[in-house]
């Protein structure tokens, strides 16, 4: 809802609940009020089965997943299902004027189509998924991340989140072995699938051969790389490359990428999250690319 509209207060209402959120937790560091306990995990309803969903249909949920998914232009919207609350926290004032129907519901509704363990925060969007991408079309980025089957979706959420954030053309996996679009995928990229190509092709090493093509030196990161990550890069185009949590990049892999890499950790800890090693891959591409240009 527009909240320069006299009448609507859900703009002041959102400010005062933070004031006042603000407010307990100063008290709780001082120790005026006590912290409260942490709230319990809800049980899993046993008799809860997920829907059958056709190829072509993809449930998202979470208010930042579907903000963004009803912002993108190339997303094909079937049907939005909403409590009142979350319609307003869209800004969405008159649902007449939206291309697809929509439901208003109660979380209840939500909870029988998605399950009592999804964070859906009142909203659920019915989609197509996105258009297919092809290699060819990212020879203009010069900044790509390519995953050799990780196959946890909320890994991959967090990695495209980075990607995002870091300016990377697209997150490029493969499509056995590897998360396809989804609402956990979606919900835990909280928005960034919409912002970056996902392209899934069928043969890494044939794809990372056409990368080679366009320009790109890829570099695979390997615990027992040869070198630092910081001192293997070359030329102007870089296709990162991560393996599974694990098992690492596979021996194909590993023969095919132009150069194997580490991260250097002086710490005890010699292991990161794949996640983890992504963003600071990203960033020190980043680096080398900024004083390439």
């Amino acid at each position: 809802m527009s909240k320069d509209t006299p009448n609507d207060k859900s703009g002041r209402d959102t400010h005062y609940a933070t004031l006042r959120r603000q407010v307990r937790d100063a008290k709780r560091e001082r120790g005026e009020i006590p912290t409260p306990e942490p709230q319990k995990r809800r049980k899993p309803n046993a008799d809860w089965t997920p829907p059958q969903l056709a190829p072509d249909q993809v449930y998202l949920y979470g208010l930042h997943t579907v903000r963004a998914a009803l912002d993108n232009p190339e997303r094909k919207l079937i049907k939005l299902s909403a409590t009142q609350n979350a319609l307003a926290r869209l800004e969405i004032d008159n649902i007449n004027t939206l291309p697809f129907p929509v439901d208003i519901v109660s979380p209840q509704d939500i909870d029988k189509v998605l399950g009592p363990e999804a964070i859906h925060q009142g909203v659920m969007l019915e989609t197509r998924p996105l258009p297919l991408r092809r290699l060819e079309a990212l020879k203009e980025s010069p900044l790509l991340l390519v995953l050799d089957q990780i196959t946890d979706p909320h890994n991959v959420g967090a990695i495209m989140r980075t990607a995002v954030a870091f300016g990377a053309g697209a997150v490029i996996t493969t499509m056995r072995h590897s998360p396809t679009e989804s609402g956990v995928l979606a919900k835990s990229a909280s928005g960034a699938l919409e912002l970056i190509p996902y392209i899934q092709i069928t043969n890494l090493s044939d794809a990372l051969g056409e990368l080679h093509k366009l320009g790109f030196f890829s570099i695979g990161l390997d615990s027992e790389g040869p070198q630092p990550l910081e001192g293997t890069f070359s030329g102007e185009k870089i296709a990162l490359v991560l393996g599974s949590e694990g098992k690492g990049l596979r021996q194909k892999t590993r023969e095919t990428v132009n150069a194997l890499a580490r991260l250097d950790m002086p710490g005890a800890i010699k292991s990161l999250n794949v996640s983890n090693a992504a963003a600071i891959a990203l960033y020190a591409s980043r680096q080398h690319l900024l004083r390439k240009a």
